[in-house]
């Protein structure tokens, strides 16, 4: 039996005010896995007056987004874009770099594309 792996894997960081959350995504994301990863970052960001996000997306293994599961992403960003002063989005592939332009419109800090982890982390850190 072929089982493909998919899903969001998030971690969370604080130093000092302020905020690093880590994802890594792999496989096509579902509307069920952001069923799962929207309360983490919900009360991640709810316990923290003013926070300030620094966020380093790992998209290296993904695949794409279910419909639903976009639609979930986009009101993601909708919700929580003003509490994003940084994303960093690294991977491979050409479409991610055109997604994460699309999806800089939603948030107000600054979204680049990286094609390293190193580049995104050091940016990050600027």
């Amino acid at each position: 039996m072929d089982m493909k792996r998919h899903g969001l894997a998030i971690g969370i960081d604080r130093v000092g005010d302020q905020f690093f959350l880590s994802f890594k995504a792999q496989g096509k994301l579902t509307h069920e896995d952001y069923l799962t990863i929207t309360p983490m970052i919900d009360s991640a960001l709810a316990a923290v007056e003013k926070p300030h996000v620094k966020a380093l997306f790992d998209a290296t293994e993904l695949e794409g987004w279910e419909l639903r599961a976009a639609w979930d992403d986009f009101n993601l960003g909708l919700k929580h874009g003003n509490q994003f002063d940084k994303i960093a989005v690294f991977g491979d592939k050409r479409w991610r770099d055109h997604l994460a332009k699309i999806a800089a419109w939603f948030i107000s800090g600054d979204l680049k594309f990286f094609h390293t982890e190193e580049e995104a982390i050091a940016w990050l850190n600027e």
